[in-house]
């Protein structure tokens, strides 16, 4: 092996590595949720996801629901990616996967258990290429919620092709077969983890996804007065 193989970075290095120059930012203005629903525009027409509108961008309900966090992920100060979190705790809680799975996910949610769906996983064309640290980078962010939120699973609601990322990552499994699902174009499938059997295995292997109490309460603690909104 060559002098230069043997010095390079590891993956999980490259990672970190490019976390120093990340600011996870909850979107709580209006221009920095507008940004936000202008990327997901343009990465879903991208894909063939949606269908071209005016004005170009992409939003829906479910993303002024209280139990809703949106994150942009900032590399050097641009926006670079994006997604949005919702926790369900409790019945009445929204969560986007039970437009379509309500009835493989109710049960669990009826019976306590508290189930992270990260949702609106999208990122800048340019910057995703240059970067394909990027995507773990992002996903990081509902790793980090489960922690917090103390989850009993986390969710993966992605197209056929998206699986095998997450259940390389992180050890999820497919739950049924995709399905069509509202607004978008092409189907999708529902994958879970059971986060607290994963947790150890998957902070052994990529360092990357261990986080401290500080930066998960700085990026999921809300306001008071927004705390007591949501419990009303």
């Amino acid at each position: 092996m060559s002098a230069a193989a043997l010095s390079a970075p590891s993956f999980p290095e490259r990672v970190t590595s490019l976390l120093e120059r990340v600011d996870y930012r909850r979107a709580d203005t209006a221009e920095e949720r507008e940004a936000i629903f202008r990327l997901r525009y343009d990465a879903y027409l991208r894909e063939g996801a949606i269908k071209p509108s005016h004005p170009p961008r992409y939003t829906d309900a479910l993303d002024d629901t209280p139990n809703c966090w949106i994150f942009g992920i900032y590399l050097d100060g641009e926006l670079a990616s994006s997604i949005r979190l919702h926790v369900a705790a409790k019945p009445q809680d929204a969560l986007p996967a039970l437009n379509v799975f309500s009835d493989l996910l109710s049960p669990a949610i009826e019976a306590g258990k508290v189930i992270i769906d990260p949702t609106r996983f999208v990122a800048d064309f340019g910057i995703a290429r240059a970067y394909p640290e990027l995507p773990y980078i992002t996903v990081r962010i509902g790793w980090l919620a489960g922690e917090y939120f103390k989850a009993s699973g986390i969710l993966a609601t992605v197209r056929a092709e998206h699986q095998a990322f997450y259940k390389r990552i992180f050890g999820h499994r497919p739950v049924c077969p995709p399905r069509p699902y509202p607004s978008l174009e092409k189907p999708i499938s529902l994958m879970m983890l059971d986060y607290p059997a994963m947790v150890e295995q998957v902070h052994r292997r990529y360092p990357f996804f261990r986080s401290t109490f500080f930066e998960r309460r700085m990026l999921f603690e809300r306001p008071v007065q927004n705390q007591q909104a949501a419990a009303a």
